[in-house]
């Protein structure tokens, strides 16, 4: 037994409540595998562990769910990974820490043209643009999109994938630094929510038809608007709620703007089984390794900082991705 660092929260609470602490880490037991960790993504799921949103399985908790790192130990009947492999997941809690034992079957391996930090910051954001555009909504050249918080982590690598599919990409943001960041990476048009309706921005934009789909997750601040965006039968994807749960949702309220579609899709229903994962990864590793998108890692703090890292993401000074480095 060893011990490693890691971020543990012991109750519910502000950033405060995350500790940078030694931790006891075994040995990898029978269908394990122990790696050490380059980076560690941050997302906005980690906040809603740590705030209660989400409901941690137990306390004390190490939350993060995105990292990559080395394989470093192998346990008995693991026969996928071999030390030395260069990995990377999104899907396993506890991604806060230094070193860790993990269950293979998370795992996905590096491609050697594509960094363990790059990697770490395009896992969970990157499989969730990808599951976004091609399965929730398959996006083509003929759809007309709205994505908000377009210069997030989510944002720029959905602005530029959707580019690639050739559809007309409208995004919001809240500064003009933003707007212009997420112009530059695949957005025809951003509106600046800040001093702009974006409502009336898409009416604008698309000649009052609407949009096709919106992807929203942002929650009970852009709701009901994002409906309002939407053409007849178009589709609202509400995949997280950076502002708060939306409530008072009714059906009814889809078939009186146009029999409109509704999900609240999770990445992890997505890449729930190995070869889901595998086939998710893959695509994302394809349109990095082809340009079509590129990874901005626009911010790095040490690992024991993530509480100020915690900060920055809640009250939106970050764009793009941001590292936690053990």
């Amino acid at each position: 037994m060893t011990t490693t660092k890691a971020m543990v929260f012991h109750e519910i609470g502000g950033p405060e409540v995350l500790k940078f602490e030694d931790v006891e880490l075994a040995p990898p037991g029978p269908g394990e595998v122990q790696i050490r960790h380059a980076a560690v993504g941050l997302n906005f799921l980690d906040v809603y562990y740590r705030t209660g949103a989400y409901k941690a399985p137990h306390l004390p908790f190490i939350t993060g769910r995105e990292a990559a790192g080395t394989v470093t130990a192998v346990g008995s009947a693991v026969t996928d990974f071999a030390i030395g492999d260069r990995v990377a997941y999104a899907n396993s809690d506890g991604a806060y820490s230094a070193e860790r034992n993990i269950d293979p079957s998370v795992l996905v391996k590096v491609p050697d043209e594509i960094s363990l930090e790059t990697a770490a910051a395009m896992m969970l954001k990157g499989m969730t643009a990808q599951y976004l555009l091609n399965q929730t909504f398959k996006v083509g050249p003929q759809t007309v999109l709205l994505f908000h918080a377009a210069a997030g982590g989510v944002g720029l690598i959905a602005g530029q994938w959707a580019k690639a599919l050739g559809a007309t990409v409208i995004g919001t943001a809240g500064s003009d630094e933003k707007v212009r960041l997420a112009l530059q990476h695949g957005y025809d048009h951003v509106i600046n929510y800040s001093t702009e309706n974006f409502l009336e921005g898409v009416r604008e934009i698309t000649g009052g038809r609407g949009v096709d789909v919106v992807y929203d997750s942002i929650g009970r601040d852009t709701f009901p608007q994002s409906l309002d965006c939407l053409k007849p039968r178009g589709m609202f994807v509400a995949f997280g709620q950076s502002s708060g749960a939306i409530e008072n949702f009714s059906l009814g309220m889809l078939a009186q703007r146009g029999s409109l579609f509704a999900t609240r899709p999770s990445l992890f229903t997505y890449i729930a089984t190995p070869p889901e994962l595998r086939a998710c990864a893959n695509a994302l590793f394809d349109v990095v390794r082809s340009n079509k998108v590129r990874i901005n890692i626009n911010q790095t703090y040490p690992l024991r900082e993530a509480g100020r890292a915690h900060t920055d993401l809640e009250t939106r000074k970050t764009t793009g991705t941001t590292l936690l480095i053990p």
